[in-house]
């Protein structure tokens, strides 16, 4: 009799701990579910940015430097505000270009400070054109200061880079920001570029540096559905044979 109790109580114990795994697996699911959802939102949001930039045919990116990048983030309504001491930050994606197209693209915080004169809160769109595989490597690298481990210039913007100056040529990152309806070529230095591994992990069960390594871990076909807009948004602009 003591040992058919022992048996049922740990059959029950078994059955209670695995509920519960199942239950934590569960919502670790449904939480990635999530996170996917909205990395979803946010390439749609980056891809609407590059497509509404490059639609302006005299305000746009040159698509002779365009073809030039070797990987290109955006970052949209990214937060600048506060008084007096002034704080950026937001969230963006950024695609390697690959044959034929752009590889997935992975997950990537933008911050940095400023000093000034600032009173509320604006919004800007940042697109950043990385020129060389150097400044691509140095971005997986943890954290990446713009103007401090890469150069950086303003881009130049229209139909040709004619206009374009001895610093943009040599620059390894060309930056243009979008704010309340302006397209322009910025010099952002001070920020701080790094990789969300968390969303990453989440969305591809890898980091950044194996999703942008020059060969990459996987294909748009095999990313959510909903982050493909990305790197086919940019194709439509710039792809190499």
């Amino acid at each position: 009799m003591r040992n058919t109790v022992e048996v049922a109580r740990r059959f029950t114990c078994g059955l209670i701990m695995l509920t519960l795994v199942l239950a934590i697996a569960g919502l670790a699911q449904a939480q990635n579910q999530k996170k996917i959802a909205a990395k979803g939102e946010e390439a749609q949001k980056a891809s609407d940015v590059f497509t509404q930039i490059m639609n302006v045919p005299d305000k746009s990116i040159p698509r002779d430097l365009l073809s030039k990048a070797e990987a290109i983030a955006v970052f949209p309504g990214v937060v600048k505000g506060g008084f007096i001491i002034g704080a950026r930050g937001g969230h963006g994606l950024i695609s390697r270009r690959v044959k034929g197209g752009w590889s997935p693209p992975a997950f990537f915080n933008i911050g940095g400070g400023s000093i000034g004169l600032l009173i509320g809160a604006s919004k800007t769109d940042f697109v950043l054109l990385f020129m060389n595989t150097g400044a691509l490597e140095s971005l997986m690298n943890n954290k990446f200061e713009i103007g401090g481990e890469g150069s950086v210039a303003a881009g130049p913007v229209g139909r040709s880079t004619s206009a374009t100056t001895d610093a943009q040529m040599n620059a390894q990152i060309l930056s243009y920001s979008r704010s309340k309806g302006l397209f322009a070529g910025l010099e952002l230095k001070g920020s701080v570029i790094d990789p969300d591994n968390d969303d990453n992990r989440a969305v591809y069960g890898k980091t950044a540096a194996e999703i942008l390594s020059s060969t990459p871990a996987l294909t748009v076909a095999q990313i959510p559905a909903g982050i493909r807009i990305f790197p086919r948004t940019l194709a439509r602009y710039s792809t190499r044979r």
